[in-house]
């Protein structure tokens, strides 16, 4: 068992401490923007998590080994990016969980035009967890789609459709409610591409009107408001932890 006092690389430790990723790290080493006790760091260099004061824009990060772990759950509304700053001085998510009790980093993405549940967490290995296609970890979808969906789309929905030359894992797709020119879809995935059930949508030839994240593994969005966020509970907690451990099934080929 590895001591808590052993020397790291430092990109492993800000992807744990949930900072952001290795590749990212490696980004921001390069820029400068990371130190180490007041020094610039370097890619690879090993730091102690637990004595070494590391900051990334003159901001103090505070370690896996050093920190409380806090996970939360928000209502991301429409018009809000998923990311902690932006270049372009759109709204971010960062906003609104400015109050939270520790510095707290999304764990995958709800794109600009997408609202619903949002999980954000200070641990990095739990997020990671999420976020990896292993775990099978279902994430349910209601689509307002236009301007209607027939047999054929939904099934071609359920059974997967091309993305970048791959295709999408099965889906549960429920027609929830129709009206004229707009039909309510419940959409179940377990894999997390960028955009995937808008494109996917779209590969069907649907227009998406609006989408709504409403569950991720057994944590709902209930009645949480627009731009508020809560403490996840310990049995979503639980759940959660449970899920990851029945989700990680054999492929095809054996592997876990």
């Amino acid at each position: 068992m590895q001591n808590k006092h052993e020397p790291v690389r430092i990109q492993k430790v800000l992807s744990e401490a949930g900072v952001m990723s290795r590749r990212k790290a490696e980004e921001m080493i390069e820029a400068g923007k990371v130190t180490v006790n007041g020094r610039k760091a370097k890619i690879g260099q090993k730091v102690d998590s637990v004595r070494d004061i590391i900051t990334v824009e003159g901001t103090r990060v505070e370690t896996r080994q050093r920190q409380k772990k806090i996970y939360l759950a928000l209502y991301k509304p429409r018009g809000y990016v998923t990311t902690m700053s932006d270049e372009m001085d759109r709204r971010c998510v960062a906003q609104l969980v400015a109050d939270a009790p520790a510095r707290v980093y999304p764990i995958g993405r709800l794109d600009r035009n997408s609202e619903g549940l949002l999980l954000l967490t200070n641990d990095g290995d739990f997020a990671n967890q999420i976020m990896h296609p292993r775990y099978h970890v279902p994430k349910c979808y209601r689509v307002t789609v236009r301007p209607d969906i027939n047999d054929e789309q939904a099934m071609r929905l359920a059974e997967g459709v091309e993305l970048d030359g791959q295709r999408t894992a099965p889906a549960q797709v429920t027609v929830l409610s129709k009206e004229p020119d707009r039909v309510v879809v419940q959409i179940v995935i377990t894999e997390g591409r960028n955009r995937q059930i808008r494109r996917m949508c779209e590969a069907v030839g649907l227009e998406v009107a609006r989408l709504k994240r409403i569950s991720i593994g057994p944590v709902r969005l209930g009645m949480l408001p627009p731009g508020k966020w809560r403490m996840l509970t310990q049995p979503e907690l639980s759940a959660l932890q449970s899920a990851l451990k029945s989700g990680q099934e054999p492929d095809r080929k054996g592997r876990a």
